[in-house]
């Protein structure tokens, strides 16, 4: 490759984010950088958006230069924020594999062992996703170091 030619690495996934029914937000882990302030005001542009949504919309909205893949799980809105030419499928797949994991490791998932375990639940997004791209998919894979840790602890 000449010197003079630039690599450009494509992310994917910009963000990822749950979020409880009431709106607020118990998980967020960002790929590309936003000061704080533009966190804040993405998260509740986006939340709102979401959350006004009925269940016989589709889960796929279009907000400023991303495209947000949602989906409810109980208690849970888990919201990632993409390129516009993601495949929205495989987001659905992908958020869908996250919650079938945390249920594994946590026994049927919900917003308090979100709150009183983040750091665990930032490990296992840390696992699937690096760099706004998803590098495992394998769920023993994604738990054996949470697994490890807590026999250590």
């Amino acid at each position: 490759m000449p010197r003079s030619a630039t690599l450009i690495v494509k992310m994917g996934i910009r963000f990822v984010l749950m979020v409880n029914k009431q709106g607020q937000t118990r998980l967020a882990q960002y790929y590309e950088y936003l000061t704080i302030e533009e966190r804040r005001a993405l998260e509740g542009e986006i939340v709102r958006k979401c959350l006004a949504r009925n269940e016989q919309q589709c889960s796929f909205v279009e907000h400023r230069n991303y495209k947000i893949v949602y989906r409810r799980y109980a208690s849970l809105f888990f919201l990632v924020g993409v390129d516009n030419d993601e495949n929205e499928l495989a987001i659905l797949e992908f958020i869908h594999l996250l919650v079938e994991t945390m249920d594994r490791h946590f026994g049927n998932v919900c917003e308090l062992d979100i709150m009183f375990h983040l750091e665990k639940a930032h490990f296992m997004l840390e696992e699937m996703v690096m760099n706004g791209c998803i590098v495992e998919t394998s769920k023993s894979n994604i738990l054996t170091p949470i697994q490890l840790m807590d026999k250590t602890s």
